[in-house]
């Protein structure tokens, strides 16, 4: 007989259907028309319904099938009863068919965390630039981002009435990444990628240094990683607090699992253990490829400025 699957695989499997629920609960907000805008700290900082439900149904999904797993969500929620309609109870069988990198094989529910952004470019999504929206959901164990799920609600949507909206990536540290396809960008082209609504002098000083061919300015910390992974940009530099830990875990799991690397600003890595402060205040600094190329250009006046 068949050994039951390891307990990650289990959760990716579930994270996968949970985070198609969630793209639905999201594409559905918007149709409705009304997407209950709240600023929280300010008109750059939005919370809309969709961040709402999709946490509620994201976070209930997962502790009911996960109880001892801490997960940890981008909004301040109260802890109301989430109606039956939220739960997604689904898993994707091909994820589950897949054998778990050994080094995870012995996992137990309560040393894993999982960060959830339930909708990553908010600001976006209420301006209707829907391309640059992704629901994260990340899996952390030991401190690190090992497991990632990110959905693109609108993938494909301005392909026209007949084309299949949405997709789903996911990788496994150890196993790889799916569900896209992976492309370097153009070789010797410095194409940085960075934040849409969030600039500053420093975040421009920074991207200077690097002498880019083409900058491209869009929103979303998971939108950017795909960027990369695409081969659309070579490096996505963010010289400025304010990408919390459920932007960047998930991103992170799957650049890993590609052979790409993340860090903030000053090269130190991420930690994702359930004490850790949610602000990655240092920054980002992640490439598929050369990531020492760009490393190495980062002014140390920049460095300075951003205290981890």
């Amino acid at each position: 007989s068949m050994a039951s699957p390891a307990l990650l695989m289990r959760v990716v499997a579930s994270a996968y259907s949970v985070a198609e629920k969630a793209a639905t609960i999201v594409r559905n907000v918007m149709s409705a028309g009304d997407l209950g805008i709240v600023e929280k700290a300010g008109p750059n900082d939005l919370q809309t319904k969709a961040d709402r439900l999709v946490q509620m149904s994201i976070c209930a999904s997962l502790a009911r099938k996960f109880p001892k797993v801490t997960i940890i969500g981008e909004e301040e929620l109260p802890t109301e009863d989430v109606t039956e309609d939220l739960i997604e109870d689904g898993h994707c069988e091909e994820i589950l068919k897949k054998p778990c990198p050994a080094q995870y094989t012995g996992i137990k529910e309560e040393e894993l965390v999982i960060w959830v952004d339930p909708l990553d470019g908010t600001k976006e999504y209420t301006e209707g630039l829907l391309d640059h929206v992704t629901v994260l959901i990340g899996i952390a164990y030991g401190g690190k981002a090992i497991a990632g799920v990110i959905n693109q609600p609108y993938y494909n949507y301005e392909a026209g009435a007949n084309a299949v909206l949405g997709r789903t990536i996911w990788g496994v540290l150890g196993m790889g990444a799916f569900g896209f396809q992976l492309t370097e960008a153009p070789a010797g082209k410095h194409i940085v990628v960075t934040t849409r609504s969030h600039s500053s002098a420093l975040v421009n000083e920074c991207i200077a240094a690097l002498n880019p061919d083409h900058v491209i300015r869009v929103g979303g910390a998971g939108n950017k990683i795909i960027q990369l992974i695409e081969g659309k940009a070579s490096a996505y530099v963010f010289a400025s607090p304010g990408c919390k830990k459920w932007d960047t875990c998930a991103p992170e799991a799957i650049l890993h699992a590609v052979g790409g690397k993340i860090t903030d600003i000053r090269g130190n890595p991420f930690q994702y253990n359930k004490e850790v402060k949610h602000m990655n205040s240092a920054g980002v600094l992640a490439t598929l490829r050369n990531y020492d190329y760009y490393a190495s250009r980062i002014p140390n006046t920049v460095k300075e400025s951003l205290v981890p």
